[in-house]
């Protein structure tokens, strides 16, 4: 994806440690809020619509925070003038959480107003502090494409929320097809933004900080939904249950993907194409994570209740996202997607279709024995077939190892 590129810019413009500021952690503070407010929003309306209307709010919001942290990669957050372009984004982030669970309702204006606002201004903020034409001819064009999706984010605002939906929908697709095509934009033709050089520690480094924030998340939520309650004895067990399956979530990321990204975008031809993939691999997985803490909060509040549906759906349905997330994030490193991801996610749609009559604290015990299973043969084939990493090249198709 395109971003505002510091390209061809003079000596000292560009980013001169590849470690995160530490205001780029202070906006990162902001999504542990942001996702437990995403949380809340699908468990007070557990179905369908509520479920798809909640993604394109964490599109959203993940398109603010990957835009930022491409625009931090390539310069240097000490620099003044980028920390006040974090602390703003930072602010505005905060305000868009805060209206996340009316979003569809009395606060449709803010939510979309403030995304605009913040997708205008930093192209805008970039060209003002660009030292050169070319890293402002960048931002001119995603600054073009931010003003075409301002329409429908300003005109669902506006509408009634299923109109919305629809609106902002096609909105948030606009920002992320013109990403994937690198801002195609009139006489200025594409940004060329694969051929720009990154800073991988730094970016791998930022990932691994939201997916341990969304993790975090999970333990956050789990302890405030069972302070009321105390440890009596099926909700401490429900509360056990969630830690493993957070733990595993983590086990499973780290090991060893997650540990060797960085080497993988340093070796790889087109590094922007592999962070690129990266980013969408963290995308889903962090989806995974918020969708198994929706599933904390039903086990807990109702460990021994009768299991409807949706919560079969929700419980499965995280660790299953998750896995399909790291097992893009395989074929990202390594070029190739271990048997374990697809035998995983096969066994999980089994169990969703046979758990049903059983409370919802052993359907959480039936995925973190699955989870189990993945993250213990991520161990074993390890040890049994140590692999260097081999970087995704565009077109490339991924092959199935143990």
């Amino acid at each position: 994806m395109a971003m505002e590129s510091g390209a061809g810019e003079q000596p000292g413009t560009y980013r001169q440690s590849q470690r995160a500021g530490f205001v780029e952690l202070l906006f990162d503070v902001v999504f542990v809020f942001a996702f437990t407010r995403l949380s809340d929003r699908m468990v007070s309306d557990l179905n369908w619509r509520s479920a798809y209307a909640t993604f394109v709010l964490t599109l959203a919001l993940w398109w603010v925070w990957y835009r930022l942290v491409w625009a931090t990669n390539r310069y240097d957050s000490t620099r003044p003038a980028i920390q006040v372009l974090v602390i703003g984004t930072t602010l505005g982030s905060l305000l868009m959480a805060i209206a996340v669970p009316a979003a569809y309702g009395d606060r449709g204006l803010l939510f979309a107003g403030v995304y605009v606002a913040i997708q205008i201004v930093r192209p805008l903020w970039i060209i003002l502090i660009g030292t050169n034409k070319e890293v402002r001819l960048v931002s001119v064009r995603a600054f073009f494409w931010a003003l075409i999706s301002a329409v429908p984010w300003i005109a669902g605002a506006f509408t009634s929320s299923g109109a919305r939906v629809a609106l902002w929908s096609l909105a948030v697709s606009l920002d992320y097809i013109a990403g994937v095509l690198d801002y195609p934009t009139p006489r200025l033709g594409r940004a060329g933004f694969r051929a720009h050089p990154i800073q991988e520690h730094h970016l791998t480094e930022r990932y691994r900080q939201l997916l341990i924030i969304a993790l975090g998340e999970t333990i956050l939520i789990s302890g405030i939904q069972i302070s009321p309650y105390g440890l009596e004895r099926d909700r401490a067990a429900a509360l056990l249950v969630s830690f493993a399956i957070t733990v595993l979530l983590w086990q499973i990321y780290f090991y060893r993907a997650g540990e060797l990204l960085a080497v993988a975008i340093a070796s790889a031809q087109s590094p922007a194409y592999v962070g690129r993939l990266a980013s969408y691999a963290h995308l889903i997985m962090v989806t995974g994570v918020g969708l198994s803490a929706v599933g904390d909060e039903l086990i807990i509040s109702h460990p021994l209740g009768h299991t409807e549906r949706p919560w079969i759906l929700v419980i499965f349905g995280g660790p299953a996202v998750f896995l399909l997330g790291r097992a893009l994030l395989d074929y990202v490193t390594f070029s190739h997607v271990s048997w374990s991801r697809p035998i995983g996610l096969l066994t999980l749609a089994i169990l969703a279709l046979v758990t049903l009559p059983l409370p919802p604290v052993l359907v959480a015990v039936a995925a973190a024995a699955v989870l189990t299973g993945v993250a213990t043969s991520n161990v074993i084939s390890w040890r049994l077939f140590p692999r260097a990493p081999k970087p995704a090249a565009p077109g490339q198709i991924a092959s199935y190892r143990p």
